[in-house]
């Protein structure tokens, strides 16, 4: 089964490496990201249709993946804490979420069989209250970069948070829903190959 993830995340393509052999990924460019505030479940299911529209399809892949996440700010349900630029923009959004619960939202778009499946789910995530020099390791490591929310569970943050509920792939990445759909799909072309 050929799949091409359009996203830039080194962490979902070595998820979907993990698990399937014929794995392509390409960055997807100029997608617009704004989007009205409300809901963290409509905005990040926004964003995702917009990567999806924007994804040119191919017959060289029989699978297209795109996919959102978003990180909550734990004070506000409609504010989402983006990936931050800078150590100080780092620092800002950790120190938001030490010592807190927070939801991430994960949204997962997947073009297989001619259709388009999307699915939203969100997890909960605990950050202890880590001290300053633990926060000055976590900025001085730069695991933050390129992380919503300026962490990354599955890095060093992971030994300061706890998920509380839901799955882990939903703070890395893609739905959990989606990756259990890519494991039927890729049942049904091993049974059409054999």
């Amino acid at each position: 089964m050929r799949i091409l993830l359009a996203s830039a995340s080194e962490r979902r393509g070595s998820i979907l490496r993990e698990r399937f052999s014929n794995v392509q990924q390409v960055a997807l460019k100029g997608v617009d990201e704004s989007v009205p505030r409300e809901a963290l479940s409509n905005q990040v299911q926004q964003v995702v249709t917009r990567k999806a529209n924007a994804v040119k399809h191919t017959d060289e892949y029989d699978v297209v993946i795109v996919a959102d996440t978003l990180v909550e700010d734990p004070d506000d349900a409609r504010e989402a804490l983006g990936k931050p630029t800078s150590k100080q923009e780092a620092t800002t959004m950790l120190l938001r979420l030490r010592g807190c619960r927070h939801r991430v939202w994960s949204a997962t778009m997947v073009h297989a069989l001619g259709k388009w499946q999307t699915s939203v789910e969100y997890a909960l995530v605990e950050i202890e209250n880590f001290s300053d020099d633990d926060l000055i390791e976590l900025i001085e490591s730069e695991s933050w970069v390129g992380k919503a929310g300026g962490y990354d569970l599955a890095g060093l943050m992971g030994q300061y948070a706890t998920l509380v509920e839901g799955s882990e792939y939903t703070v890395l990445g893609f739905t959990q829903s989606s990756l259990d759909y890519l494991d039927d799909v890729q049942s049904l072309f091993s049974m059409n190959r054999s």
